[in-house]
This record gives structure tokens, C-alpha cells and sequence, in this order.
């Protein structure tokens, strides 16, 4: 079923942040599952493609606080909620890179309507490339800021916290115990010290930072799907080869990377630009993995300018 209705305020999209006044927010029912987007018409003279921004792991669309109400100054935009993550459904189902790649491929074309230009973050990068490697039709470019290459459990999150998920995967069939330690992941303290070991910029971890974090976690089923996260990153079966699809690549590529990131280091981008000649690089100094939200404007400027000139 594919039909895209306003319906009223959730508990993310009621957040105090500038998005629930720069744009609109809806929820569109794919496969049966409720996925939210957020988007933004831009201005009547824009002359660049939609684009469409994928959140990372264990964030949602509202990580983009800092960057849609700017880039919709100059071009239409548009965000989701992958599903199982933010706003959307979180549905009991096995999760990888190619089932997202869908739900991103059927929103572009039931939705939007038009080929888009793809930003991902970390694995919303990875789910951006299966996109332009199944349907390169619907995309014009793609810019991908820090890029997993296995798609596995260093993306999930940076330094002590690493070190628990895998004790979670170990959990995942005991559902007392997982109930548990799902109870002390979701507290505000403890997503706050995980934020802190992630960001290099450090009043950026504010409290709507933490809300957004915070607040999918209550949602009915949520313990449940991060079980089926959790048993899903750990199968062979995630992710196509990132770097076979970045050496099939048919659409112009942007690589964002801070040379400060603690989560997937930059050292992992060695030797991807010669995987393409579509592929180009550009490493941001004193900067993390979140460093479209460390530094937006920067972020911002070198997105639109890029946009331009590809």
C-alpha cells in the first residue's frame, strides 16, 4: 500500500527543534509498515534535484536538525525514517542494507516522483549506495558522509560502547536479560556519555540531541526490533560489497570524512577513489563522524556546492 497522510503529532515530531516549523512531516505506509518523512517543497526557482537525506544507525530523520531548513532554502528536501528507526514502524522483521534500499527506491519513485540526489550518514551512506547500485535511474547523485565497508557492528557506536553491543548480541535469546539491558541503553545519562564519546564537538550534544535518541526507544516493539537489528548485522546476508558497488558506480559520488572520527575511522577510505573515477574524496579536518551536525554550515555549503558543480 502506498498513500501518504498527515496524521497527528508523535512524540519525535513534537520535539522543539526547528524542523516542526520549517517543513511538513507525514507518514507514508510501505509494505503495511507506517515510515515517516519529513520534507520541504523549496524554492519555486530551485534549479537542483530533489534531494533526499537517510539518517545512521540508531538515529532518525530529526539528526538532520541542523541542515533541512537550510537546504530547503535552495532546492525541495526530503528525509525519512528507516524503517525500524525514528518515527517508522518498528517492525518484527530481519533488517539489512537491501530491504532499506527498497523502502528509500519505492519512496523516491512513489513519492517524490522525480530522480533524486542521495546523502546518507554511515549506514543511512550504505543504504544511499545499494539505492544508486539497484537504481541508478532514480538517482542523479549521491554524497555519502563516512561509509562502513562491511556494514557491520563498528558502525553502531564508538569506543566502551562498542565493547556492550557485543555482549547485546550475546542477550538477543534471552529476552528477560535483553529487556534489562535494553532499560539501561535507553536512559538519558548513559545515551549522553555514548554522544559525547561520538561528537568532537562537544555543545552539540544538547538535550534534543538526546530526546531524539531517547524517545524511539519507548515505542511499542522497540525492544523487539533491536533484537532483530542486532541478530540482523551479524549475518553475511546485510550488506552487498561496498566496494564492488563503489567500482560499478554510474552516478557522480561525494565522500565526506572527519579525520577525527572515533566510529568508522578514516583510515578506512584508503584506496576507495581509485575504485571509480565518479568517486572524488574530501577529508574535513578536527571533525567526527557526526560532522554534518558538528559543523552544518561547513557541511552545508560543501554539499550545495558540490550538488552544483557535479
Amino acid at each position: 500500500m502506498v498513500s501518504s497522510v498527515p496524521q497527528p503529532p508523535t512524540l519525535l515530531s513534537s520535539l522543539s527543534s526547528t524542523l516542526s516549523q520549517a517543513g511538513y512531516q507525514r507518514f507514508w505506509y510501505w509494505r503495511g509498515w507506517r515510515i515517516r518523512y519529513w520534507f520541504h517543497p523549496g524554492p519555486p526557482e530551485a534549479n537542483l534535484p530533489p534531494l533526499l537525506l537517510i539518517h545512521g544507525f540508531g538515529a532518525n530523520l530529526n539528526q538532520w536538525r541542523h541542515n533541512l531548513p537550510a537546504l530547503s532554502r535552495v532546492a525541495p528536501v526530503y528525509a525519512i525514517d528507516l524503517l525500524g528507526f525514528g518515527d517508522s514502524e518498528k517492525a518484527a522483521t530481519l533488517y539489512g542494507a537491501e530491504l532499506w534500499a527498497a523502502q528509500v527506491a519505492d519512496f523516491i519513485q512513489g513519492v517524490i516522483g522525480q530522480p533524486v540526489a542521495l546523502v546518507g550518514h554511515s549506514l543511512g551512506a550504505l543504504v544511499a549506495m545499494t539505492v544508486a547500485h539497484n537504481h541508478d535511474n532514480w538517482v542523479k547523485q549521491l554524497a555519502l558522509i563516512t561509509l562502513p565497508l562491511e556494514g557491520n557492528r563498528e558502525d553502531l557506536v564508538a569506543g566502551w560502547i562498542a565493547a556492550l553491543s557485543l555482549r547485546v548480541e550475546s542477550l538477543v535469546a534471552n529476552p528477560l536479560m535483553m529487556r534489562s539491558l535494553f532499560a539501561l541503553i535507553r536512559r538519558p545519562g548513559f545515551l549522553r556519555r555514548a554522544l559525547a564519546g561520538i561528537y568532537t564537538v562537544a555543545d552539540r550534544v544538547d538535550d534534543d540531541l538526546v530526546n531524539l535518541f531517547v524517545l524511539p526507544t519507548g515505542d511499542r516493539g522497540a525492544t523487539r526490533t533491536l533484537c532483530y537489528l542486532v541478530r540482523s548485522r551479524t549475518t553475511l546476508s546485510f550488506s552487498p560489497s561496498v566496494k564492488d558497488m563503489l567500482a560499478t558506480l554510474a552516478v557522480p559520488t561525494l565522500l565526506l570524512w572527519g579525520d577525527q572520527d572515533r566510529v568508522v575511522p578514516v583510515a578506512q577510505s584508503q584506496g576507495l577513489v581509485d575504485l571509480s573515477p565518479l568517486l572524488s574524496l574530501e577529508v574535513l579536518p578536527g571533525v567526527g563522524h557526526c560532522l554534518y551536525d558538528e559543523t552544518d554550515a561547513d557541511f552545508n555549503q560543501r554539499l550545495l556546492a558540490w550538488l552544483r558543480k557535479s
